[in-house]
């Protein structure tokens, strides 16, 4: 179960960072096209936006670390188990 639960946290994670950068870009292009002049802050703040963004997706890549390798829920199950 815990593999499959750190499938679930690495693939929503991936989508979500790919729809953010996604809807990012083509806001800043759509703001770009509309207003040339104001290119430069708009990329510098695009790139602010865009590191932030995967820092979400390096946390859910440290879950999901977490969970495999020191995975909390193991001595519950030996418990449940008997063993």
């Amino acid at each position: 179960m815990t593999v499959i639960a750190v499938a679930i946290i690495l693939g929503m994670a991936a989508l979500g960072t790919a729809f953010g950068f996604a809807i990012l870009g083509g806001r800043l292009l759509e703001a770009t096209a509309r207003q040339p002049e104001l290119a430069p802050m708009l990329q510098g703040k695009m790139f602010l936006l865009a590191g932030l963004l995967d820092a979400i997706s390096m946390i859910a890549v440290g879950m999901a670390l977490f969970f495999t390798f020191a995975n909390p829920f193991v001595p519950e199950v030996l418990k449940a188990v008997g063993g």
